[in-house]
């Protein structure tokens, strides 16, 4: 019996550490052949080049697709996803997959929804069934309904698509891959590199010995226009505190450059000798950072997800993760700068909190190289009620 095909499509930074457990089981089952097709700011530089760790750990790239479009504006994210369906139409026809694997709810997903579900091919949608805040919101939710086959991470989000009229038989609680590498960081969550050095970056480089937080701030899309004021506001908290601080650059969102040019500006004028900026880590190499630092800072689904299970207070700014399920290692704040040095000197002061299993166990990996390859597949559906 011939093996089945199973496409993942991969078009940012965080997929890959959202879906890197799940590719390796997928790549080492019996039944099962990858199709790793890398789209999208994954293949970009100026976002850290994520195809290279793919590359790195041992996976073959089948195809590449570059589609973003430079503006960093709702036009150009517009764009960019429609240049994702033309072109991952050409791919999916070039490698006939019995399945085709598209995850969460960045903006640029819902190409691979779209060309995989005209083109009768069945869609695995991977975290479904979540609340945010943002185009997420939306885009995650769209995905859903047009997937036959839902692979979540929570309980509570198996009750929202099941509640969206979608088959509980289709519908398979995994929990989240990328909580398999952070099990691996609970058990050993040793700093046995140096950042700096394997990594580059840029900015000075501050003595973390006493101790570093970590900021990454996205842009909000549905408040893309304030994007820069947003992020000038974290600037001169973590500015006024002082904290050795690793910065990492946004991702390609509507309002980036906005981010991206508030951050620069930033380095310019006050050359700011405690904070180092990097684009991207491994996903196990920046876990590792995150749990010998003190706390998370910013709107990362990452201080949602990872840290919870990690226990690395997280300080949550604005509305990006509005509606998230969240742990006890979680505090939320405003676009203010006193608020958010209060809330960060609030998380340093408490420290590491128990954790919490809201997102998986650490095993979602496994579970989903076996479901793809014993599930029926089918890309008929209708409402369940």
């Amino acid at each position: 019996m011939p093996k089945r095909k199973i496409c993942v499509v991969v078009t940012a930074r965080p997929s890959y550490s959202r879906m890197k457990t799940a590719l390796q089981a997928i790549k080492e089952h019996p039944d099962l052949e990858l199709q790793l097709v890398v789209a999208a700011s994954a293949l970009l530089s100026r976002y850290g080049n994520a195809y290279r760790f793919m590359e790195r750990d041992g996976f073959t790239i089948a195809a590449r697709v570059f589609n973003v479009l430079e503006g960093e504006n709702l036009l150009a994210q517009a764009k960019t996803t429609g240049l994702g369906i033309i072109e991952l139409t050409n791919v999916f026809e070039h490698l006939q997959p019995d399945a085709v694997i598209t995850i969460a709810d960045r903006f640029e997903t819902i190409s691979t929804a779209i060309a995989a579900a005209y083109m009768n091919i069945p869609l695995v949608h991977i975290q479904g069934g979540e609340v945010t805040g943002n185009i997420d919101e939306k885009v995650r939710h769209a995905i859903t309904k047009l997937a036959d086959l839902h692979l979540v991470a929570s309980h509570k989000a198996r009750e929202r698509v099941i509640k969206m009229g979608e088959d509980p038989e289709k519908v398979f609680l995994t929990g989240c891959p990328s909580i398999d590498i952070a099990r691996e960081i609970r058990e050993d969550g040793t700093m046995d590199f140096d950042p700096y050095e394997r990594y580059g970056g840029v900015g000075e480089q501050p003595n973390i010995s006493d101790g570093y937080i970590v900021v990454m701030q996205h842009p909000v899309t549905t408040e893309y226009r304030a994007a820069k004021e947003q992020v000038s506001k974290t600037l001169q908290a973590v500015n006024e505190l002082q904290v050795p601080t690793f910065w990492f650059w946004p991702n390609v969102d509507a309002g980036a450059d906005g981010t991206s040019n508030a951050i620069r500006a930033f380095r310019e004028q006050h050359q700011p000798r405690h904070i180092h900026f990097f684009k991207n880590m491994d996903p196990l190499d920046f876990l590792k950072v995150l749990k010998n630092g003190r706390c998370i800072v910013g709107n990362s689904s990452v201080g949602i997800r990872e840290c919870s299970y990690l226990g690395i207070p997280a300080v949550n700014i604005g509305t990006r993760q509005n509606g998230r399920e969240r742990g006890r290692n979680v505090l939320d704040t405003e676009y203010s700068v006193e608020a958010i040095k209060e809330a960060i000197q609030q998380q340093i002061d408490h420290g590491h909190y128990t954790p919490d299993d809201i997102y998986g166990d650490g095993r979602a990996g496994c579970r989903i190289g076996n479901l793809l390859a014993d599930v029926p597949l089918s890309f008929h559906k209708v409402l369940q009620y």
